[in-house]
Order: structure tokens, then sequence, then C-alpha cells
């Protein structure tokens, strides 16, 4: 009867287009679980690019803006026992996510959560910063499933406009917290490429390279601190 009951609210659920993510409460990013919730976006796989990269160095102190669920800074402590980190996002709600995700994984200790809008607060500087900020443009976003309109927070997905809002101010603070020949990695759309790479040029980033996700779409660029 318990099974007949679940299978029916999951069902209802599904007809209401929630998120199966949402519904089961847990989705794997990186091979591990995650909790999920209506204050957060589903770890995506294409964010594996971004994890993949940054794996490819060696890091010591890492910085995440706009954390969410937590997913990409637990996932890099998690596979790098001795790096520290500081994840920031301006939801309360999400940094609350990603705290149980943090402490699921065993990594609590070696990350600070800080509810934060982008750099505000943040001091000192770090071997990496990743993001994946939100970059839907207002226009693309109007044309979404109600998956993720109705159901992920849209101050995740869209900054409203053209999409880049997050993207100026990251680019704009990051050198000033990068430490020499300190990474920074972030997710983008698969047309912003060109636009994202000028604006780190144009904040004196260095080694400004596009990287492509499974689909050979561009997904996500990096950059260096001189």
């Amino acid at each position: 009867m318990e099974r007949s009951s679940a299978g029916f609210l999951t069902r209802s659920a599904r007809r209401n287009r929630q998120p199966l993510s949402q519904i089961l409460g847990t989705w794997d990013f990186y091979g591990r679980p995650f909790r999920v919730t209506s204050d957060t976006l589903t770890p995506r796989p294409d964010t594996e690019t971004l994890v993949e990269l940054a794996l490819a160095e060696p890091f010591s102190r890492l910085l995440d803006l706009g954390t969410g669920t937590g997913a990409i800074a637990i996932t890099l402590l998690a596979e790098r026992p001795e790096v520290t980190g500081l994840a920031t996002d301006i939801s309360a709600a999400a940094l609350d996510v990603a705290r149980h995700n943090a402490q699921a994984a065993g990594v609590a200790e070696r990350l600070t959560l800080t509810q934060a809008d982008w750099f505000a607060g943040v001091e000192g500087r770090f071997d990496l910063i990743v993001s994946n900020p939100p970059y839907v443009d207002a226009a693309t976003y109007g044309t979404l499933q109600p998956e993720v309109t109705q159901w992920e927070p849209s101050i995740a997905l869209t900054p409203g406009g053209d999409g880049l809002s997050a993207y100026r101010v990251i680019a704009a603070h990051a050198p000033a917290h990068l430490s020499p020949g300190g990474r920074l990695i972030v997710e983008i759309g698969h047309d912003q490429g060109v636009t994202v790479a000028r604006l780190m040029r144009a904040a004196g980033l260095a080694d400004v390279r596009l990287h492509a996700d499974l689909s050979g779409k561009d997904r996500v660029i990096s950059a260096t601190s001189p």
C-alpha cells in the first residue's frame, strides 16, 4: 500500500512537471549523491567538464561563487583531501542544502559557507576560483521547459538581460582574489565564449581558453592570473 501511494505521488508530481531530482530529493554528480531542493539547481552533467578541468592542475585553496547545492566545491574537496575552500551564495536556503551535502560528503570541516553576493565580503587570495553562474539571457529563459522555469530558482538560472552580468562582476574582481598564477574557471552558455573571453582579457587575465563539453559545445572558459 505504501509503495502504491508513493508511486501515485511521484506520478502526480511529474504531471505537474516537477523535476525527478526534486521528487527523489537527491541527484548524482561526479559519482556522488547531492541533496536537491526547489532552492537549488539540479547539478548537470555538463558541469562535470568544469570539475575535470579544475582537477587537471594542483590547487590548495578554492573559492566557489554561487555554490547552490555545493556540487562543484564539495566534489573538488572530496577529490583533493589536502584542499580547503570557501563557497558563497546569495541564497541562505541554498547554503543550507550545501551545508547538508558537505557534511554527507565528509568535507564540512574544510569548506566554509558564506552568504554573499559574489565577492562581497570575500577576503584573501585563492589558487582556484570556480563558478557556474546564472547565464541564461531573458529571451532564452522564456523558452525553457516548465521543469526549469516553474521549479528551479530563477535567480540561479538567469540574471535577465543579455545573461552576462555575472561574468562582468567575476571578471572584474577575480584578479584581486587570485594568487599569482591562480586559475579562474567558469561555466558558460554555448554561444557566450567569445564575449566572456573578451571580458576576461579586458580585466587583465591571461591564457584565456575555451573548453568544450562532451557534446562538443563550448561549456567552460578558463584564465589565469598573470
